[in-house]
């Protein structure tokens, strides 16, 4: 009998899963990629999105072993690397150029287009649902049964989990979910914003702006469209918030006098930035028309999650070390992972050739060592996550974001005086 070659899988079509997946491909590595949504139009592709800031020891190296990465370059002129603190009153405290930063933004949509159309149209599989996995033990070793419902079941040697938040493909390894954060996320967008509100978009800037007080925040970035994305952040230890506070439903416009009245939110904020709430509520309306508000509570997976590694399966991304947005290494870590699993995978398929059974043995040890680390260093991100979220959401999380800012470039501009050549610390 002919040796039968490792079937791979991935879920989750984001991009810690497009990453993999094109890293495999380049080296003649067979897969599926299946995803939830439906493949998005290039319409919807253009639409802003949030902007990503990559880092050069993992999301930048993951795309220069893409070969992808001159044409990233041409991605990233829509937002600019500088950053603006302001007070909850809009007096701006902190400003600058992006002077010592080296972390290019992309929006997400760009990213995702960037990665997927250098995957052949047959390997992602759109308005796939994985209902649930199972492993069991089989002559070839460890086999892994994904579920699709309407789309069948399919087996396979190794399943990586690249689906998100709330992974199907975590059962597999622990009982470990996500909790909630205690803070909440509005979300709004103005396009076209520097010709229709000159005034707000020399506020807000070219890059990544910052309103902070009273343990919440508005903040935001600009993107495709010469938008400006607004996200508002409210603490809150309710996590059915957007339901209890009747917000759950209404329009962005609809909602933005809650938002905007009440003392407990953004009541006694300043006019400059209330404003700033204001358009970019109505605007989120009049784009789409009926729309619900866009407003979530933020999860995280606890600090040092790991698993005994199980043969057959593994996590990458969100699905591995969900995290806050507050240090900017979601994204990274993601491509990180996918990165340094790729490079697992390769090794034991060079190593087995086409048998999936030795496949399996030369894998385990390379995938107990990738998993090791993996959670070392999501911890040391999700450590360095929370504590900005601590510094960022205090009662005068402007002053102290501003402080840190300061330090930072004090301790940059003497290691560069040395030799260094380190970008600074980001955390949007």
């Amino acid at each position: 009998m002919s040796p039968s070659p490792p079937r791979i899988a991935i879920v989750g079509g984001g991009p810690a899963g497009l990453t993999v997946g094109l890293l495999l491909h380049r080296r003649g590595i067979p897969f599926p990629i299946f995803e939830l949504r439906q493949k998005p139009t290039d319409e919807e592709l253009a639409k802003p999105s949030g902007m990503l800031d990559l880092h050069e020891e993992s999301g930048l190296a993951a795309l220069r072993e893409c070969g992808l990465y001159d044409q990233f370059l041409q991605l990233t002129g829509d937002c600019a690397e500088t950053q603006k603190v302001s007070d909850k009153d809009g007096n701006i405290l902190y400003t600058d150029e992006g002077e010592l930063s080296e972390r290019p933004e992309i929006s997400r949509h760009a990213l995702t287009r960037l990665l997927s159309s250098h995957l052949p149209a047959e390997a992602i599989k759109w308005g796939h649902k994985l209902l649930s996995a199972a492993s069991s033990t089989t002559p070839r070793g460890t086999e892994t049964e994904l579920d699709f419902g309407p789309h069948g079941k399919q087996a396979f040697d190794l399943v990586v989990g690249a689906d998100g938040a709330w992974s199907k493909v975590r059962s597999l390894l622990t009982d470990v979910k996500p909790h909630y954060s205690g803070t909440q996320s509005i979300t709004a967008t103005v396009r076209q914003a520097t010709a229709k509100y000159p005034r707000l978009a020399a506020f807000v800037g070219r890059g990544t702006f910052s309103a902070l007080g009273l343990r919440h925040g508005v903040m935001t970035q600009r993107g495709p469209q010469d938008s400006v994305r607004v996200c508002v952040f409210l603490t809150t230890a309710d996590e059915c918030f957007a339901v209890s506070s009747g917000l759950a439903g209404r329009t962005a416009a609809a909602a933005k006098d809650r938002l905007l009245d009440d003392d407990a939110l953004l009541g006694r904020w300043g006019p400059p930035v209330k404003e700033l709430v204001t358009v970019a509520c109505d605007e989120e309306s009049a784009d789409n028309p009926g729309a619900a508000v866009d407003i979530k509570p933020l999860y995280t997976l606890p600090i040092g999650t790991s698993w005994e590694h199980k043969a057959g399966a593994t996590l990458i991304g969100d699905a591995a070390h969900l995290m806050c947005p507050w240090a900017g290494e979601g994204v990274n870590l993601a491509m990180w992972d996918s990165l340094l699993l790729a490079h697992a995978i390769t090794e034991a398929r060079e190593a087995a050739g086409q048998d999936a059974a030795s496949f399996q043995s030369a894998l385990d040890p390379l995938m107990k060592e990738f998993e090791v680390d993996m959670a070392a260093r999501a911890k040391e991100k999700a450590e360095e996550t929370y504590s900005n979220g601590q510094m960022l959401f205090g009662e005068d999380g402007a002053k102290a974001f501003t402080q840190f800012f300061l330090e930072a470039y004090q301790h940059l501009a003497g290691a560069q005086g040395g030799g260094d050549t380190q970008s600074r610390p980001d955390v949007i």
